[in-house]
């Protein structure tokens, strides 16, 4: 579990995140949502140690984050793993590498065993026979799984995903979806992915938080957030003419 308690957020005599309070329970996917510049990529940012807080504290699973020193930062953020936006692969690894690629780092596994997990992570998306091809061979959704294959290579207790289906077609992302929330249930892990994708948002949002101006205006589930009556909730959640019609059906 994740603990984000009263914490703010400003560059220089620039406001950012104002008192924001949320709690991240393990074995749910976590979703954190609002419109661009509200203050969604700063929250994540603060709560994995890239900005430093002006004021309050993160907690993973009951320790202070923000009152550790360096070091004893490395040990939680061994414990997370990241999916990034753009994948984030290295190109001049092969797959089989760009997963290992952690392992090297963190631990003191041999390369036998190394080589092992990464291979098992690989299974679990579902990439197979594929270790000596290089990012730039693979499709955009097959270097989305082997980055998640890489973002839990470490076993990680906690997962972050920003934007996990950004620039993937409908199908691919409804895939990438489905492994992100079977890997979150399967392994019991806390799970924040950071989304614009209301389709993410109806298919796996056990609990989220909807970001704006910079706090915490709305939290609930995905089928709380179809009701809710909040007026800016209702604005971002029905922009599309696929949501509205969704609503006029329920509520007719």
């Amino acid at each position: 579990m994740i603990i984000v308690d009263n914490i703010s957020k400003s560059f220089g005599d620039t406001d950012i995140l104002f008192d924001i309070n949320a709690k991240f329970t393990e074995g749910q996917v976590n979703l954190i949502i609002g419109a661009s510049g509200h203050g969604k990529s700063v929250l994540t940012k603060c709560i994995v140690g890239l900005h430093e807080v002006n004021k309050g504290s993160i907690l993973y699973d009951g320790r202070d984050f923000t009152a550790m020193n360096r070091r004893e930062r490395i040990e939680i953020r061994k414990e997370i793993g990241m999916l990034f936006q753009g994948s984030a692969l290295f190109d001049s690894m092969t797959v089989e590498e760009n997963v290992m690629f952690p392992l090297k780092m963190f631990t003191d596994m041999s390369y036998e065993e190394r080589l092992e997990r990464a291979n098992f992570c690989l299974q679990r998306v579902d990439i197979i026979d594929k270790n000596d091809l290089f990012p730039a061979e693979c499709s955009g959704g097959m270097q989305k799984r082997i980055a998640i294959a890489r973002a839990i290579a470490m076993n990680p207790k906690y997962l972050f995903c920003d934007e996990p289906n950004s620039g993937l077609d409908p199908k691919t992302s409804i895939r990438i979806d489905n492994l992100i929330r079977e890997i979150t249930y399967e392994y019991n892990i806390t799970t924040v992915v950071i989304t614009h994708d209301m389709n993410s948002v109806m298919e796996i949002g056990d609990h989220i938080i909807f970001i704006n101006e910079g706090k915490k205006w709305w939290e609930g589930d995905r089928k709380e957030i179809i009701s809710t009556d909040n007026e800016e909730v209702v604005k971002f959640v029905y922009a599309s003419q696929f949501m509205q019609n969704l609503r006029d059906k329920l509520i007719n």
